[in-house]
């Protein structure tokens, strides 16, 4: 015999047999606008129109309005990814690992390729006309670094530097952070600080274009192989915008597109790529959950 409250309990089973499905559907995002967030590494305004074939590339392949953001530093970005104001952003490997200790769910599903691999270097230049001309020298001296948050600006030259002489930033010479990666190379061409690090295929860009000129610094040492730079999605988006999203990279086939991320593909590439980083950061004592 059914009594009111098996009626009741086999009603409430039924709503939310109902209700998970449309909520999971409710939570699965369609936008006609993505936005599009570039790593802030450099200059804003060169970023952005120097990514102008990529809009054009994305808003046709992917039948979408394109919204390309940079946000003022690697830890804006990364907040802009954990509240959902960005879909679909490019961040650097470490600037991934903190956003990811932040918000878990999203996902990193393409890696840059330069010269047939998905890796790169970390450069440290000195001022040529300095008193730093090996990395033994940088000791008691000032050592440009580009955001907290970077890998191959700050990360991978603090660690290669400890590896290779045994200097602690903390005690044996005076971080000074200077944001993006070509602010590093100006102020050591300029000689406002005497040594620097940054990202080699950045470098290697900016003196090509003239902002560097080479013979002003000279290279100090590179560093072990970085996975490079991810592609990351948010992980609520539907899951055929997802697809097209992942395709629409890794076919991608124009080398003026590819240009704008300074590699010549992308591969697929997922979360554990980056655990090496997160071993990185033990060694240098960096507690991943309170930096931003």
């Amino acid at each position: 015999m059914l009594t009111r409250r098996h009626v009741l309990k086999s009603v409430v089973a039924g709503l939310f047999a109902v209700a998970l499905p449309l909520a999971a559907a409710a939570q699965a995002k369609n936008p006609d606008r993505l936005r599009v967030a570039l790593l802030p590494d450099e200059n804003a305004a060169t970023l952005i129109q120097n990514a102008e074939p990529l809009k054009q590339y994305l808003q046709k392949t992917l039948n979408k309005d394109i919204e390309l953001i940079v946000t003022t530093d690697y830890s804006s970005m990364i907040e802009a990814m954990r509240f959902g104001r960005i879909e679909v952003a490019y961040f650097g490997p470490f600037s991934y690992v903190l956003a990811k200790s932040k918000a878990p769910g999203i996902e990193p599903f393409a890696v840059g390729v330069e010269r047939g691999s998905p890796t790169y270097q970390s450069v440290m230049i000195a001022n040529a006309d300095g008193p730093v001309k090996s990395l033994a020298d940088i000791r008691g001296q000032s050592f440009g670094f580009g955001d907290q948050a970077s890998t191959s600006s700050h990360l991978a030259p603090r660690a290669h530097i400890l590896k290779k002489t045994g200097l602690d930033g903390e005690k044996d010479y005076r971080p000074i952070h200077l944001g993006a990666h070509d602010a590093v190379a100006r102020a050591v061409q300029a000689g406002q600080v005497p040594a620097g690090g940054l990202s080699k295929p950045i470098l290697d860009t900016l003196i090509k274009k003239g902002t560097i000129d080479p013979s002003k610094v000279i290279e100090l040492d590179l560093s072990e192989p970085i996975p490079n730079y991810p592609m990351v999605m948010q992980d609520n988006l539907a899951p055929e915008l997802k697809d097209q999203i992942r395709k629409a990279f890794l076919e991608m086939k124009d080398p003026e597109v590819l240009t704008s991320f300074r590699v010549e593909a992308f591969a697929p590439t997922d979360d554990k790529a980056y655990d090496v980083l997160r071993d990185t950061a033990t060694i240098l004592n960096l507690d991943i959950g309170k930096m931003k």
